[in-house]
């Protein structure tokens, strides 16, 4: 841990501590999860490396599956950066079912257990303590002393008072709840006002996308909903103070009308008009811009749904140029489950997974908003459409090869995690970087990011600086000491799948030519 360029060391020797510490290593509470977290040695102690969490299949057939791909994806991934992880620590942590006696929880996932760690052996990779953790107690896979493992497991010490709470806040770093907390501020409504916001939505779609397709009136609808964002974005900021999340949220909707929400919304689908969006990412625009386009996922209700891609990718945008990793994967990930060929968002989660630094990004948003400040943007935007990526569409240079694609993102096996039966369409599998480390090390900032990136408009300035700071990644390689996720294609490279069964896809290149749904045209995603 780090605090002000001081480097303080937390030595972690017991289960009770390894149980005490995941929080701090993921930044919340995981729920329904299985977590890998890797282990270096450094001059005979172990240091914390990447991890890896994904939620515990319902289906006990698919966990061989998830066991072999889970951990293969780590060690491959850290491989790819030159450190090969000694040994890993295993957490499953569950609650118990309604009536099941929490002891239950323990045995009923320690075949689970025994799978995670009998691959982990294959790899040369041994568990040297495997966790369960349930009910706010735990036990150990690893030990059967009833002394110090008995079979009403032990208590897990109060939140905020063990030594390692006092180090990372001293450090500064911050313990979310759960991702369940964080993924419902982006969730759609479900109550009596989605109805009228569908019918708001419905009038804005036979209103707008006519209007969107034609090309001389395309731009003029641009301005108007980059117009009326930025009057509601003003109105959020000037918006009193709410404490708690719920509260701020509930207050966030009431700022917010179901016409003025429906006009945006579609207004969004066109990409031009969400990479100008895009540019309140820093200093004071961002906050509420922020909290725009969490209040705007939520109103994507009823067959609306896959358009929350665009705001949710504004919002993991906006996360991540700030500094709110957590938030950016997670609104990210959504984007995809709503969208699973949604490119902008692809990107972005790869980059932020990746370790990249989003300054690239800023510095060409910040170039395309001051040349039209200027009345010298450069050669117009395209509108003709761009073609989808998933399987990789004709004509299209994505830079997205099977050397630098995130492995939770193969476009094959994007579907898989849903027919695992988990926490739900938003729970992928997450490869975490290593920062935040109990030992202080810090995250490597890649250095071949410092020149400008491309600003072509020809797919959007955006997309292409995206592509550019990851082809430059993989020029360059890993930084030193750094973690990675394992690549999309090869053992362990694809989120997990079950043996024997294909692979659903949503949409692919035999589909691109299928009639838009609700008025989402085609290439306007990228």
């Amino acid at each position: 841990m780090t605090n002000h360029g001081e480097t303080h060391q937390v030595t972690l020797r017991t289960p009770a501590e390894l149980a005490d510490a995941l929080p701090y290593l993921l930044g919340y509470h995981p729920e329904d999860s299985i977590v890998l977290v890797a282990l270096h040695d450094r001059e005979g102690r172990g240091r914390f490396g990447g991890r890896a969490r994904l939620g515990i299949p319902a289906n006990p057939d698919d966990w061989p599956a998830v066991a072999q791909q889970l951990t293969r994806g780590l060690v491959t991934g850290s491989e790819r950066r030159g450190a090969r992880p000694e040994s890993m620590v295993v957490y499953l942590c569950q609650e118990p079912a309604k009536g099941e006696p929490r002891h239950q929880v323990r045995e009923r996932l320690r075949p689970l257990a025994q799978l995670l760690r009998t691959e982990c052996g294959r790899l040369d990779v041994p568990v040297v303590e495997a966790l369960c953790i349930a009910d706010n107690r735990f036990w150990s896979y690893c030990c059967v002393t009833p002394d110090c493992c008995p079979d009403d497991g032990v208590p897990m010490g109060l939140p905020g008072t063990s030594v390692l709470a006092a180090a990372a806040t001293y450090a500064g770093l911050q313990v979310r709840g759960t991702l369940s907390e964080l993924r419902a501020r982006f969730h759609p409504w479900e109550t009596a006002a989605a109805l009228e916001q569908e019918r708001a939505l419905d009038t804005a779609n036979a209103r707008l996308v006519p209007r969107i397709l034609d090309t001389a009136s395309r731009a003029d609808v641009a301005d108007e909903t980059l117009r009326q964002a930025h009057l509601i974005r003003n109105r959020f900021a000037d918006a009193p103070t709410v404490s708690g999340t719920l509260l701020a949220d509930l207050r966030d909707d009431e700022l917010l009308t179901h016409g003025e929400a429906a006009t945006l919304i579609l207004g969004l689908q066109d990409r031009t008009t969400r990479d100008r969006a895009a540019e309140w990412m820093e200093g004071d625009e961002a906050a509420p811009a922020l909290r725009l386009w969490r209040a705007l996922a939520r109103r994507c209700v009823g067959p609306y749904r896959e358009h929350a891609a665009a705001p949710l990718t504004l919002a993991g945008w906006v996360a991540w140029s700030t500094g709110d990793d957590l938030e950016a994967r997670e609104a990210l990930a959504m984007a995809l489950g709503a969208d699973p060929g949604y490119l902008f968002a692809r990107l972005l989660h790869q980059a932020c997974n990746e370790g990249l630094d989003p300054e690239s990004i800023r510095r060409c948003l910040r170039a395309e908003r001051g040349g039209r400040a200027h009345g010298a943007a450069g050669p117009p935007r395209t509108t003709s459409p761009v073609g989808r990526t998933g399987t990789g569409d004709a004509g299209e240079d994505t830079g997205l090869d099977d050397t630098g694609l995130d492995w939770d993102e193969d476009p094959e096996g994007f579907e898989a995690m849903e027919r695992f039966g988990g926490t739900g369409g938003a729970d992928r599998a997450q490869l975490i970087d290593s920062d935040g480390r109990i030992d202080g090390t810090e995250r490597a900032t890649p250095s071949d990011l410092a020149g400008p990136p491309s600003c072509s408009t020809s797919v959007s300035g955006a997309t292409r600086a995206l592509e550019s700071a990851t082809r430059r990644r993989r020029r360059v390689g890993p930084a030193d000491g750094a973690e990675t996720r394992p690549r999309a294609g090869g053992t362990g490279g694809t989120r997990p799948q079950i043996s024997g069964r294909p692979v659903v896809r949503r949409r692919g290149a035999d589909t691109e030519g299928a009639a838009p749904r609700r008025g989402r045209t085609k290439g306007n995603d990228a």
